[in-house]
């Protein structure tokens, strides 16, 4: 069967988002997730929802408990996660309210465990394609039929935080050609793939982060505005592809079977 995880935050709480809703208190070998778990279903497919910066956005990036996060959603049997997040762009052609289904990350963290393996067991897990191929054909398929503004591939460019970039960095990432830049893509889409679960970001972006001279700076405020507004849109967008996910032989489950050592 399908069971898909959704990893998000703002909008994502709403209370008729899921049929027979409720609410699961679980815990992990790593610890508690950063949330209870929201169990239910969307339009007949099994859904667990997971709000990953906690319910009140308490918990900072660096501190969100991606380990306990993963294990959780797979311990509740999730064979496919769609997460959402914010991101700022580094192109000029995307645009705040765009969505871009990233195909590629660079990792700019420095404290995070990327791992489940860390003790006895080294895990070298591929990471050459780090988001699942089909998962995001469909959102882009999905994207196109309701008319959304957005970009089918990207990199993205995942740094510690909380702060946010200098122009320096920023430029230095625009010559890197990455294309939008977040917090908590890394080490989320590597534990899904140590997981053997298919694993896609839905980034919305929020700001021009503040490298674009005629722009104001990112701040806290400008980002929520966007999701806010965006909020309906991610909504239905989720409504939509949910039911035409049902892939279940994808590479991504098959990374893990030769990374152990």
């Amino acid at each position: 069967m399908v069971k898909v995880g959704i990893i998000g935050g703002s909008g994502l709480d709403d209370p008729n988002l899921l049929e027979a809703a409720r609410k699961i208190e679980a815990d992990t070998p790593f610890g508690k997730p950063s949330s209870p778990l929201t169990v239910g279903k969307m339009k007949g497919v099994d859904v667990v929802i997971l709000a990953r910066h906690g319910i009140k956005h308490s918990i900072m990036p660096t501190n969100v408990p991606f380990q306990a996060n993963i294990y959780a959603l797979k311990e509740q049997g999730c064979t496919h996660i769609i997460a959402t997040t914010a991101c700022g762009s580094l192109r000029g052609n995307i645009k705040p309210g765009d969505f871009v289904f990233v195909d590629q990350f660079i990792d700019r963290t420095t404290k995070r465990k990327s791992t489940f393996h860390d003790k006895d067991k080294v895990c070298h897990i591929s990471m050459a394609e780090p988001f699942c191929g089909k998962l995001r054909k469909l959102l882009a398929e999905t994207a196109k039929e309701m008319h959304l503004s957005f970009h089918e591939k990207g990199t993205v460019v995942t740094i510690e935080g909380p702060r946010f970039s200098t122009k320096a960095e920023s430029h230095l990432f625009r010559s890197w050609n990455a294309d939008v830049i977040n917090m908590s893509t890394v080490p989320e889409a590597v534990l899904a793939r140590e997981a053997a679960i298919c694993y896609a970001t839905i980034a919305m972006n929020t700001d021009y982060d503040c490298w674009l001279e005629s722009e104001e700076a990112v701040t806290w405020e400008m980002i929520v505005k966007t999701m806010k507004r965006n909020a309906d849109n991610v909504k239905k967008l989720l409504f939509a592809l949910v039911p035409k996910i049902g892939h279940k032989e994808c590479s991504c489950r098959d990374a893990i079977k030769t990374a152990i050592v």
